[in-house]
């Protein structure tokens, strides 16, 4: 992971290193993320913008300029990261599997298991746990976890999470590992591997 400050700092971190996907400020000092696009492209290195300008001109002319992704500030974290993994999994460059203690999971059959066997886990827990697996130690809202998992399937209330994290917890043997953060929601503190 590198940071540049200005676009000069970027095109000579581009010289340096090879990048899998780089977050681009359309703001940058010295050489602004429009024209570094140009200097991008022939990398073919995806490219998500980041940027306070939200008029449908810019957007359009970051995407035009071969960008994969336009993200207006202020955004969650969250929402940043999971357009980082559809880009990444566009361009083959996300983990197929994720191991989290004893439980494994394949992200492109959607299946986990545990010690080798197949748990059997609803499209929602399945959701749930890609989630955790993917935010160890990661202290998650309740309202941050119903909106990326539950949806519009269930209406909203902090029972309707529960529920799902007491039944994931129950299937996995995780109870002492999905942890209960008080008055926010739930952590997994299982180590990643």
């Amino acid at each position: 992971t590198s940071a540049a400050f200005d676009g000069v700092e970027a095109i000579n971190a581009l010289k340096a290193e090879s990048f899998d996907l780089i977050l681009l400020d359309v703001m940058l000092p010295e050489v602004d993320g429009f024209t570094l696009m140009e200097f991008i492209r022939p990398l073919e290195i995806p490219v998500i913008f980041i940027t306070a300008k939200n008029s449908l001109d810019d957007r359009i002319k970051g995407l035009k300029l071969g960008a994969e992704d336009y993200i207006v500030k202020p955004f969650e974290v969250l929402e940043l990261l999971a357009r980082v993994e559809v880009v990444l999994r566009r361009f083959k460059k996300t983990e197929t599997t994720l191991v989290r203690g004893d439980i494994v999971i394949d992200t492109i059959a959607m299946k986990a298991y545990k010690d080798g066997e197949l748990v059997p886990l609803t499209k929602i827990e399945y959701d749930l746990l890609v989630l955790f697996a993917k935010n160890p130690g990661i202290a998650l809202y309740r309202e941050t976890i119903y909106e990326l998992v539950c949806h519009e399937d269930f209406p909203f209330g902090c029972k309707t999470v529960d529920i799902h994290v007491q039944r994931l917890r129950r299937k996995l043997g995780w109870e002492k590992c999905i942890t209960t953060v008080n008055k926010v929601g739930y952590r997994l503190e299982v180590p990643g591997k």
